[in-house]
């Protein structure tokens, strides 16, 4: 059953650090500039008391019920935290009513629920009329995308906002807070060692929960007024050895050159071993993923088209279940690289034609190929000599597309390497067939 949250326990030392720390207003709130920065859409509303119902999307420990919370501070609205999870029909229904009566005597309700996606349609559906007319404010939460897993009716009266996983600099924040805020361990003496925050902020990957939580049991063993956090406690606490390497510094190029060139060099044990190094050091998987998608097409190419796409779908299914799951994704993707024939015509091709590009920036556009949408640019020769290609039965024409300066150059190269051997074959039959019709047309 929903019940009315209570923002102060008395208990503090059962309560855990991130329950104590949770954020009371938005001067404390850390993180998501882009909503509640100065004059941003969100904080105008909350300043102007203008709140409507509304979606936070976003992952997880981002901040998503605190800033329910202070919403609900805000505009003096009384809060409902109601749980997707253990919640059915009957228990929306008791809390509507409540909502109800109390929009009676002229007291605004907001509703939280979390992971919203988790309720049927049928659930869904049952907020409808209560948002409809003012009954309540919902504020729903959800780590997957509202637009596959809300009801098109419910999430067309919400406005929806993407809340942005946060930077290290803001769990470094958080995490020197909860050390000297009395709320944390402000009425105590806490020794750091230098860079045990930083491994914490690492390991954390943007969720200030996991970050605080981290902290708490890396100095649960402590005892008394003198506390000492070091980076062997981190470990312990995180069961990881001191992988974690700054996102920033050189060893992570390092490490992500050399699972580049472990799959350019079809070494698949190398290239899951450098993978495992990046992951366990709390390394983004979308930014591993991302480099993916960029190999696919600089070492692989044409050799095997599928690589781009698999290298793209493991880029999507990354950010659909993140970490932890996320890295048989990426095992899966980064394998297959490793064993793909290898061809780097695409990065060849376009290095040699930006090359000429830059130096032949003014170089006109042949008049046979330019478009001639008016009478006076056909009259200049615009579009004159054009062949559609799809009008012969070839499907191919001796037009000539490159500027003057440049007709006879070849930029892209295909090797014998995979499938990048039938379209060299391909080409190779292409540029003959123009090379002897234009013979002919001479």
């Amino acid at each position: 059953m929903a019940e009315q949250i209570n923002l102060f326990q008395k208990d503090e030392a059962t309560t855990p650090l991130a329950a104590r720390l949770r954020p009371l207003t938005l001067e404390e709130y850390v993180g998501q500039k882009h909503l509640l920065g100065e004059g941003k859409l969100l904080s105008r509303l909350i300043e102007e008391d203008q709140i409507s119902s509304m979606i936070f999307y976003g992952p997880p420990g981002v901040g998503k019920t605190t800033l329910a919370r202070i919403i609900a501070e805000k505009t003096k609205a009384k809060f409902i935290d109601f749980s997707a999870v253990t919640s059915g029909i009957k228990e929306i229904k008791a809390v509507m009513e409540e909502a109800e009566n109390n929009r009676r005597f002229g007291e605004k309700t907001i509703l939280f629920v979390d992971e919203i996606h988790r309720f049927n349609k049928a659930q869904q559906d049952a907020f409808l009329p209560y948002v409809e007319k003012g009954s309540i404010i919902l504020i729903g939460a959800t780590t997957e995308n509202p637009s596959f897993e809300v009801n098109s009716a419910l999430l067309s009266r919400c406005k929806v906002f993407l809340l942005h996983q946060l930077s290290e600099e803001d769990i470094l924040g958080l995490l020197k807070r909860a050390i000297e805020d009395p709320r944390g361990y402000g009425n105590k003496k806490v020794e750091v060692e230098d860079g045990a925050l930083e491994m914490i902020a690492t390991f954390a990957n943007g969720d200030a929960r996991t970050a605080l939580s981290t902290l708490e049991i890396a100095l649960m063993g402590e005892k008394g007024d003198k506390l000492s956090l070091t980076k062997k406690e981190v470990e312990e606490a995180t069961s990881k050895k001191a992988l974690l390497y700054d996102k920033k510094g050189e060893e992570h190029y390092n490490i992500i050159s050399a699972l580049h060139k472990s799959m350019r060099n079809s070494d698949p044990d190398a290239a899951v071993y450098w993978l495992a190094r990046m992951l366990e050091a709390g390394e983004d998987p979308l930014y591993v993923a991302r480099r993916v998608v960029r190999f696919a097409s600089e070492d692989v190419g044409l050799a095997d088209p599928r690589a781009l796409e698999l290298a793209v779908a493991a880029y999507q299914a990354c950010h659909y279940i993140g970490m932890p799951e996320c890295n048989v994704i990426l095992t899966q993707a980064v394998v297959y690289m490793a064993m793909a024939p290898k061809s780097n015509a695409m990065e060849v091709a376009y290095i040699a034609a930006a090359k000429d590009a830059n130096s032949t920036y003014a170089e006109p556009v042949p008049l046979q190929i330019r478009n001639a949408p008016t009478r006076a640019m056909k009259e200049w020769g615009y579009g004159e000599d054009y062949m559609y290609a799809h009008d012969y039965a070839e499907k191919l024409t001796p037009l000539v597309c490159l500027p003057d300066k440049l007709k006879d150059k070849a930029y892209y190269k295909p090797t014998d390497q995979g499938l990048e051997s039938k379209y060299k074959a391909r080409l190779e039959q292409i540029k003959a067939w123009k090379e002897e019709h234009r013979k002919k047309g001479k």
